[in-house]
């Protein structure tokens, strides 16, 4: 009986912290993301920085013109599994790196709750400028850089795919599909040569808008660390 309480009560307190109120709220990014030299084949940096010379490259796009930084990407290029976010926000336009502001330390608690981090995932957007005012990227951005975030899919190879929100559901599965509906179901599609499983959950932003609906990420979480399980990654 005790067993059983005790099990009960962990389960309970890692619910708690994934779903706590306790972020830093104030408007100054969080520094503490250092970028990890991550040994990788020569072939696969080349790609990566290719793609990312090729974003920089890209004209007449209204988000590079007020923008300060390219958002690229962070964590482990050599990561099976990768998340794909919605755009840039003001934090992350100032440090060049994605989810590092209120959201970001969100994403790191959900991360840390199924014992995973920024060291053994791989973190990019939809968009890789940030949208002025935070606003959602348009149909016809999203566009634009579509090609770019499938050659990244491709490119990084990720055998679980994480979808955050309604942005990047859209982006890559469609728009007929409402991310309450698709939410905690796997998907198998092909990028390439690159074949993954894509899951869908809500975006950290969202969550911190709408905190009853942490439950249900909370849920997509677990399906996440089962997968990975049974994938042997």
């Amino acid at each position: 009986m005790i067993k059983k309480i005790n099990t009960k009560t962990i389960k309970l307190i890692k619910f708690y912290n994934l779903i706590n109120y306790n972020l830093i709220y104030n408007d100054k990014a969080i520094n503490r993301y250092k970028k990890d030299t991550f040994e990788i084949s020569g072939e696969k940096a080349e790609n990566l920085e290719k793609l990312k010379k090729s974003i920089s490259d890209i004209k007449n796009c209204e988000l590079k013109k007020s923008a300060n930084n390219i958002v690229f990407a962070d964590g482990n290029p050599k990561s099976k599994i990768m998340f794909i976010g919605e755009g840039p926000g003001s934090n992350e336009d100032q440090e060049g790196l994605p989810f590092v502001g209120r959201a970001g330390a969100l994403l790191d608690k959900m991360l840390a709750s199924i014992n995973l981090d920024r060291k053994n995932v791989y973190i990019t957007n939809v968009v890789n400028y940030r949208p002025p005012e935070n606003r959602r990227p348009t149909e016809e951005e999203i566009a634009k850089y579509l090609p770019y975030l499938k050659k990244h899919i491709e490119i990084i190879k990720p055998k679980i795919l994480v979808l955050l929100g309604s942005t990047a559901l859209n982006a890559l599965i469609g728009n007929e599909v409402v991310i309450s509906k698709a939410r905690g179901k796997w998907i198998e599609k092909q990028f390439g040569k690159c074949k993954t499983s894509i899951i869908v959950t809500f975006h950290p932003a969202f969550l911190m808008r709408q905190p009853a609906q942490k439950k249900m990420a909370w849920i997509d979480l677990k399906m996440i660390r089962e997968k990975k399980s049974k994938l042997k990654i």
